[in-house]
């Protein structure tokens, strides 16, 4: 076996030196003339690659579209998540993108004929799936290779349900592909090194036996991991997810016995509900979208709260340091939405209206001044390092014990029946936790009906859901 080793270079004294690059970004753009000297470097970082083990005892940032931007990415970093998963990127897209480093941050962008269509940095590098929109196996490959010299591993995406996705046959129309699903991933595992894991992100079909039948494939594919969507592509946020279906796909892919790795996603809310998900699915990891898409902070055991001071001022300095786009920064913004302790709701609406209201970072600036984005982006690498190279944060996951089954599982690899009470008592254990994201849903879905779009974003209309939460009220 190949031992090779991916290396975090950064020196956290020279975070703001001009100077700044990776043995990559060398070759993409060459230090300016007056780049200042390079201060002491600190110990690196060595990160073994990737493997299913790495997938397993986490929770996980969902790829979500426009929401998993870089800065959401590594606050979630910060904050306790294991893997960040980058957002949904068309495989042709990134085809006709030009690699730019940064000099001063070391921020890598792809920029397209407008703007990034997709940006990361070296420092996430060890913990970033790179996800992969493709209904065409060489399309994929290629998508691959382009992008492969930042990223830790490939995800393709099988279970977006939207129609930006649908309409050419990726997403989650590949689930009534699953020859061409399986071609792909087979194709990126034969084409990527060993040290890139390829893993595959799905939803539950209607049959439990068909869902099952789908999951054998995969697994054989070569995936290190699997995450689960526990909702069937017809299925929409305010509905609850059928979480009391994964523990039949858990232990079916353990007895195939090539330690593949089970992801739940649906409805996880942040580390206090780890538990919930764990003794109900038996999920070796739970990934979180809605959730960390409103507060990055809730991988932690204390996440924060009173955002509009305590979270949100911070997130935008870090936006402007890393030049992240205002029309993303402003949409990311716009959905953050801890628990309040001690804000008041006078202070909460004027930040939030001055973000609807802004229309570039100057305008915000009375609300979040001084712009110490450079310090935000300082704070993030010193909670990485803390790791000490595992990628496991500080604060590892309470070792949960799961609940008996209340059925005994086949013993082969074949598609048992349901057991439909089983499940029943399952769902009912995640009404509470389901209850508590309704309403984030019905804001969007309000949010819809009304001309709140922003310029240039395709799903501008989510960006106001805060502001159209007062309408369902």
């Amino acid at each position: 076996m190949l031992n090779l080793r991916l290396h975090l270079r950064r020196p956290l004294q020279s975070l703001s030196c001009r100077g700044y690059t990776n043995s990559m970004s060398r070759r993409s753009q060459p230090p300016s003339p007056d780049s200042s000297p390079r201060l002491a470097k600190r110990p690196r970082l060595e990160y073994e690659p990737l493997t299913s083990e790495d997938y397993k005892n986490g929770l996980m940032l969902a790829p979500m579209v426009r929401s998993g931007a870089l800065p959401t990415r590594l606050f979630s970093l910060k904050h306790g998540a294991k893997l960040v998963w980058g957002p949904e990127t068309v495989d042709k897209a990134i085809l006709h993108t030009t690699r730019v480093v940064d000099q001063k941050t070391g921020v890598i962008s792809y920029h397209g004929k407008s703007r990034p269509i997709f940006t990361t940095h070296p420092v996430e590098k060890p913990f970033l799936i790179y996800q992969i929109g493709s209904a065409d196996p060489d399309i994929a490959v290629q998508a691959a290779k382009m992008v492969q010299q930042d990223v830790a591993g490939f995800d393709l995406n099988c279970g977006c349900p939207k129609p930006f996705s649908t309409h050419s046959g990726m997403g989650a129309a590949l689930l009534s592909t699953p020859d061409l699903l399986c071609s792909i991933l087979s194709a990126l595992r034969a084409a990527m090194p060993p040290e890139i894991t390829i893993s595959a992100k799905i939803r539950l079909l209607p049959s439990q036996e068909d869902t099952l039948k789908l999951v054998e494939r995969i697994v054989n594919t070569g995936v290190s991991a699997l995450t689960v969507h526990c909702r069937t592509r017809n299925q929409r946020m305010k509905e609850k997810a059928n979480i009391g279906r994964l523990r039949e796909i858990v232990e079916f892919v353990d007895r195939m016995g090539k330690g593949v790795a089970v992801i739940e996603n649906g409805d996880c809310l942040g580390y206090a509900d780890w538990k919930r998900v764990r003794e109900v699915t038996g999920a070796h990891s739970a990934m979180i979208a809605t959730a960390a898409e409103s507060n990055p902070t809730c991988f932690s055991p204390t996440p924060l709260k009173d955002l509009e001071h305590t979270f949100v001022p911070s997130y935008i300095r870090l936006c402007k340091y890393l030049d992240n786009h205002w029309t993303s920064t402003k949409f990311c913004a716009t959905q953050l939405q801890g628990q309040h302790e001690s804000a008041s709701r006078a202070d909460q609406k004027a930040l939030r209206e001055a973000i609807v209201r802004a229309k570039g970072y100057d305008d915000i600036e009375p609300h979040v001044a001084p712009w110490t984005g450079d310090n935000e982006f300082s704070a993030i690498v010193e909670a990485i390092e803390k790791r000490a190279g595992q990628r496991a944060p500080p604060t590892p996951l309470e070792d949960v014990a799961v609940l008996p089954a209340p059925v005994t599982a086949a013993a082969a690899p074949t598609a048992p029946a349901v057991n439909g009470s089983a499940i029943a008592n399952a769902d009912a254990i995640t009404k509470t936790a389901h209850d508590s994201e309704t309403q984030t849903s019905e804001a969007q879905d309000t949010a819809r009906t009304i001309d709140l779009s922003l310029p240039d974003t395709p799903l501008g209309y989510e960006a106001m859901a805060p502001v159209a939460a007062q309408l369902v009220q």
